[in-house]
């Protein structure tokens, strides 16, 4: 682990973007703690030390999917989501429940990736700044004419590395950004098909990995600008440069030890077995997920990766079903439970206005671009908190989401009006009385709430 957060420092990170699941955030960040401590325990009692995992259960829109997200970002680990609700049982046609790892281990690969990106960034540039200027001066090479060099040949050469002096200074001081060139980039060739018997997944990429290795490289011909040029070739060199067994070995290690599953919509696989019809298939999918969360071995196309250390977070709504309803041996792979709360129009208040990305300043951000300032008066918030409430209260509650939904529609008209009737430098207050004027109408008629709201 790279950022070494107390419990009491992750919850205030996650403060600043989750209002209130103080109990929630207090067991993640006591997970989260826990893998630093793992990893710097006692060599013997590292393989022995099993992660916490956690079972979120509360309604939509309550912050289950944000806090594991924000979780994974603050320990700068490989994250993936997976729907369980998506996964069928082995023989049946679906989604094959490991296929969630690989997704990790492609999230880790990219980390990686662009850890060493930084690493050779300067040497990568250096190259590209080489090439630029191979394409707009291109260098003499000498002629020797019977080991003699004609004096003609020398001035000329001296000419040609004066010019391309001048203009790499000019590359340098980005003076010639749009200025076209004409440039090689190598193509990757495509994925390559393979027919006739039964192949997994990840042989079928292994053989295509291989394929295409074998084939030779192609490269085209592109006329862009300076600009484009850069960034295309920067990627190019980047990717030779790295080294790519390391990469692997790097990033199975990272998933193994810091990455973060997120297994959502977990209650929609709990349930009986006797029904019939696809309901036949949750107990299967729930043993098809249990090894993989007790600890197993999945080969993916980057090699064996062994999961007895990765932290998988589930949640569910558990509406209809319980966690009593998921098989035992499941249920005690998720020792941490959490009830996320429902949240309050007090809540809903706080949501628009205190987070990082809180939806006010997102919308504050966007007319920016365009040089107006939007601004809302408190009680306004105020207003749009009770209305959000309200709905939720009467409709369905979708939680936090239905600000989405409330905020779109007082603000689609202005969103629509600039920048044609209202231009730069405007002004706009978000008013109490306004909210009122554009939703109360709304609200009220339960018709139009039911499909606008």
């Amino acid at each position: 682990m790279e950022n070494y957060y107390t419990p009491k420092q992750i919850v205030e990170e996650l403060d600043k973007y989750i209002i209130g699941q103080k109990e929630a955030k207090k067991n993640v960040a006591i997970s989260l703690r826990n893998r630093w401590r793992r990893l710097n325990a006692r060599k013997e009692m590292q393989k022995e030390i099993v992660p916490n995992n956690i079972l979120m259960i509360g309604s939509t829109g309550v912050g289950k999917t944000e806090i594991a997200r924000r979780l994974a970002k603050l320990a700068n680990a490989p994250f993936t989501k997976v729907e369980a609700s998506k996964f069928t049982e082995v023989g049946y046609v679906g989604r094959d429940v490991e296929s969630m790892i690989r997704d990790l281990v492609e999230q880790s690969v990219n980390m990686i990736k662009e850890d060493k990106k930084e690493e050779v960034k300067a040497r990568a540039e250096e190259i590209v700044e080489d090439r630029i200027l191979d394409a707009l001066i291109p260098p003499i090479k000498k002629d020797v004419s019977l080991g003699i060099k004609t004096t003609q040949t020398s001035e000329e050469q001296e000419l040609n590395e004066k010019t391309r002096e001048k203009f790499r200074e000019k590359i340098r001081n980005k003076e010639l950004e749009d200025r076209k060139i004409e440039i090689s980039i190598e193509q990757k060739n495509p994925n390559i098909g393979v027919v006739g018997g039964a192949v997994d997944e990840v042989s079928m990429m292994n053989i295509q990995d291989m394929i295409s290795g074998m084939m030779p490289k192609k490269s085209k011909k592109r006329k862009v600008t300076i600009e484009e040029a850069r960034k295309l070739l920067i990627e190019e060199e980047s990717a030779k440069l790295i080294d790519m067994d390391d990469v692997k070995e790097l990033a199975i290690q990272k998933a193994e030890n810091t990455g973060i599953v997120f297994i959502d919509e977990i209650d929609k696989i709990a349930g009986n077995s006797s029904k019939s019809g696809p309901d036949v298939s949750r107990e299967g999918v729930q043993r098809d997920l249990l090894p993989i969360v007790e600890g197993s071995a999945i080969n993916t196309k980057y090699g064996i990766v062994h999961t007895d250390h990765i932290l998988f977070v589930s949640a569910g709504a558990f509406h209809i079903s319980k966690p009593s309803d998921l098989i035992p041996e499941l249920q005690g792979r998720f020792p941490i439970r959490v009830e996320l709360e429902n949240l309050t129009e007090d809540d809903f208040f706080h949501i628009l206005r205190e987070p990082k990305n809180a939806l006010t300043k997102q919308y504050h951000a966007l007319l920016e671009a365009e040089h107006v300032e939007l601004t809302f008066a408190e009680n306004a918030l105020k207003e749009i908190a009770a209305t959000a409430f309200k709905v939720n209260e009467e409709i369905e509650n979708i939680g936090a989401r239905r600000l989405h939904t409330v905020m779109s529609h007082l603000l689609n008209e202005f969103l629509f009006d600039i920048p044609d009737k209202i231009g730069a430098n405007s002004k706009i207050l978000i008013t109490k009385e306004m909210v009122q004027e554009k939703l109360s109408g709304l609200v009220k008629n339960k018709d139009l709430s039911h499909y606008i709201l």
